[in-house]
C-alpha cells in the first residue's frame, strides 16, 4: 500500500462510521449525502490534526515496510473523525437554526 492509498482507506472508512452511526442514530443523521460529505470532513481533519502523533500514512509505510499497528490506530481515528463530525456538524446545524 503507498500512502495515497491509506489515505483513500481512511476517508472511506471515516464515510462508512458516519453513514452507519447515522442509521442508528437518526437525531444525528442528515440522510446518505450530508453523512457522506461530513464523513469525508470530520475523517480528513481528525486525521490531519492528530496524524503528528505518527500514524499518519507516511508513518505507516515508514521504510516501504506497512506497519499494521500505526494503521488500525489510523483507521480507529478516522472512525473517530467520521462520528465526531456527525454529531458536532448536527450541534451547529441546530444552534444556527433556532
Amino acid at each position: 500500500m503507498t500512502g495515497t492509498l491509506i489515505s483513500l482507506v481512511s476517508i472511506l472508512i471515516g464515510i462508512i462510521a458516519a453513514n452507519i452511526f447515522g442509521v442508528f442514530y437518526k437525531k444525528y443523521s442528515f440522510g446518505f449525502i450530508g453523512n457522506t460529505l461530513v464523513g469525508v470532513f470530520g475523517s480528513i481533519f481528525l486525521i490531519k490534526s492528530f496524524g503528528r502523533l505518527g500514524f499518519d500514512p507516511w508513518s505507516i509505510m515508514q521504510n516501504e515496510s506497512f506497519n499494521i499497528t500505526l494503521f488500525v490506530v489510523n483507521c480507529f481515528v478516522s472512525i473517530l473523525g467520521g462520528v465526531l463530525g456527525l454529531v458536532v456538524a448536527k450541534l451547529i446545524y441546530k444552534k444556527l437554526n433556532k
